[in-house]
């Protein structure tokens, strides 16, 4: 039994799998994990391999690398699967290629080895250290080994190689350099090499001279491209005025010619500590050098040094303490570029609709008294209270977030639940009631209403009883409340009137009674088919306001005290109590039908009356010789 069972298994396990995982896929076989690399679909031969090799996803995504080269139409993992076939063993070779094969064409991964990079061994740049931190989020996941795997490498130079500018050259080493021999810097190289992105633009005749002229080499003999000196003139240049005017050249020479000098037509402001930019080009030199000596010193550095703060000091407190340049610029004071995301970084950052005013509509333009800093903890501080001050008093006291948010202000997120723990919490179908519908604008004013005096049914409908159960309204529920309307209706259904209960007034319901529609009793005036202006104290009471006199008036003033024989639970048999009478009906008249000695009848209106008097005692006027009547039973 046992080999049996060791067969079916072998069996089931050959039906559901083709075969076991290569090594690396080890950790997911078995029969219950195929669909972590099958798709479950019948009708669809699709593969999930990218949801776990992220790093081939995100080449595929971005169109690059070597994958990116080979087709890849079809469904899902299709492609993958033609190089990549599985179930063929803890042995089998995922793998069947070798990049370190002389025909292995490099170029196809996105980047070509050429000059000395094509006889570079290919570990020398695919190692661990090399993989950037980026890709080796797509790499861990997978418990890749960092040191044989040959994804994730950038193209960048410095991902193998030192930058020896530290980064003052910028990471395009391609512009100056070339990979047959690094450190031979083409003529082409220069003329290409922006010069201006330094921190040295060459300006007028410098570009006209060779890099090596100031790259001169250093102690290992080769050009040094940083740590050189080029703040002054004399740095390169001899003085030729040898200290005559203790100041630096471009004081009054420029770089397109040494021989030609004009201290104010050609002065080049640039080369000083204040370059005079946008709007200042256009001051005139003793707008800001008053006494016209040049060597006095000014100061510089603050706009308020020779600008007056429009501003009176508004943003004097601010981190920067109101630089003009935090929101200004020298080509115009206005437009100012101060930006909704600088709004953001103050206490007041703007949300939608906020970000959508104009400037002026909260800061009013008056020219230098525009006031910047102002009051904003409150809504009401801009807004004008919409409630007229409905919610001015706790718990609320018009923090209009409490009901709005700065998105819209019309969609309020005052719900129902919150509703529940109002004074009024909504019951019934009061819940289905949309808000407008109680909360209408007030008498004269556009302003809806939502505190109201009385949270009474009456404050919103309309009491169709005029009143009449005013008395019953005023007493009181278990919260100490009037009960109102709720004495008798439901806020569920208006309809129900469980609530009510009859026998509270001068005419409980009993017997039959019970059974009878409202409306049968309380009439509605004027044939109306509604209950809505019934009187219900003026219901009838008596018998016979509602009932026909079956009797006509053969009893008199008996004819109204109905009760006296009937009740309201049944109308027959009757209660009467023919001993009363006269005429004891015990013995062998206890049994007789009321209709074997009662059968006098009279025409009445049109109507057969049956007539209890006159009916006769005498025996012989029912019974004959001692013999009953044929019609008289119980003889």
């Amino acid at each position: 039994m046992l080999l049996l069972a060791i067969g079916i298994a072998h069996t089931a396990h050959a039906q559901i799998s083709p075969g076991a995982l290569a090594r690396p896929h080890h950790s997911i076989d078995g029969p219950t994990n195929c669909t972590k690399c099958h798709t479950q679909s019948l009708r669809e031969r699709s593969f999930r391999c990218v949801e776990c090799h992220r790093e081939i996803a995100a080449e595929l995504d971005q169109h690059r690398g070597l994958h990116s080269t080979y087709p890849n139409a079809g469904k899902p993992g299709e492609a993958c699967v033609k190089c990549h076939s599985d179930h063929n063993g803890e042995n089998f070779a995922l793998l069947h290629w070798d990049p370190t094969h002389k025909g292995f064409d490099h170029s196809k991964t996105g980047y070509v080895l050429d000059g000395k990079h094509a006889g570079v061994d290919c570990r020398q740049c695919h190692q661990a250290k090399n993989i950037p931190a980026a890709a080796r989020g797509f790499l861990q996941p997978l418990q890749k080994d960092l040191s044989q795997t040959y994804f994730g490498l950038s193209t960048q130079c410095s991902t193998c190689h030192e930058d020896k500018h530290q980064g003052r050259l910028g990471p395009n080493c391609t512009q100056c350099h070339n990979t047959s021999d690094w450190k031979n810097i083409t003529k082409v190289d220069e003329k290409n090499f922006d010069h201006s992105k330094t921190r040295y633009p060459l300006t007028g005749l410098h570009r006209d001279v060779a890099c090596e002229k100031c790259h001169t080499a250093g102690a290992d003999g080769q050009p040094r491209y940083f740590g050189l000196s080029f703040s002054t003139c004399a740095t390169c240049h001899a003085d030729p005025h040898k200290g005559e005017f203790k100041q630096d050249c471009a004081a009054c020479h420029t770089t397109s010619t040494w021989k030609k000098s004009g201290f104010q037509s050609t002065f080049d402001h640039s080369k000083t500590k204040f370059p005079l930019l946008g709007k200042h080009q256009e001051v005139g030199c003793v707008a800001c050098h008053k006494s016209a000596d040049f060597k006095v010193p000014i100061p510089y550095k603050l706009c308020s040094d020779c600008h007056k703060d429009p501003h009176s000091g508004q943003f004097a407190k601010r981190a920067d303490h109101g630089m003009c340049e935090s929101c200004h610029t020298v080509n115009g004071w206005k437009p100012t570029t101060y930006t909704v995301a600088d709004h953001a970084r103050t206490k007041f950052p703007l949300v939608t609709p906020h970000a959508k005013v104009e400037c002026f509509a909260c800061h009013k333009p008056a020219g230098e008294k525009t006031v910047y800093k102002m009051a904003f903890a409150n809504c009401l501080d801009c807004h004008q209270d919409e409630h007229k001050g409905q919610f001015a008093a706790a718990p609320w006291q018009n923090k209009c977030d409490k009901c709005h948010t700065g998105a819209t202000w019309k969609t309020s997120n005052y719900t129902i639940a919150t509703h529940q723990k109002s004074a009024y919490p909504l019951t019934g179908a009061h819940q289905a009631v949309a808000c407008n519908d109680c909360h209408k604008p007030m008498a004269g004013s556009p302003v809806a209403l939502y505190h109201f005096k009385t949270t009474e049914c009456t404050t919103c409908h309309e009491d169709i009883h005029h009143g009449e159960f005013a008395s019953r309204m005023a007493m009181l529920a278990p919260d100490h409340k009037p009960l109102g309307c709720a004495a008798c209706h439901q806020t569920k259904d208006w309809h129900d009137m469980t609530h009510f209960d009859h026998s509270t007034t001068k005419f409980a319901l009993d017997g039959s009674h019970r059974a009878v529609q409202c409306i049968d009793c309380h009439k509605p005036p004027n044939l109306e088919r509604t209950m809505l202006h019934v009187n219900f104290a003026d219901a009838p009471v008596a018998c016979n306001e509602c009932h026909e006199n079956p009797h006509s008036d053969q009893f008199g003033e008996r004819a109204l005290k109905c009760a006296e024989c009937h009740n309201s639970n049944k109308w027959k048999p009757s209660l009467f109590d023919h001993e009363k009478t006269g005429f004891s009906l015990k013995g062998g008249h206890e049994n007789v039908a009321c209709g074997a000695c009662h059968q006098l009848k009279r025409e009445v209106n049109g109507d057969q009356v049956l007539f209890y008097k006159p009916t006769p005692k005498a025996c012989e006027a029912c019974h004959s010789n001692g013999v009953p009547k044929p019609t008289t039973p119980g003889f």
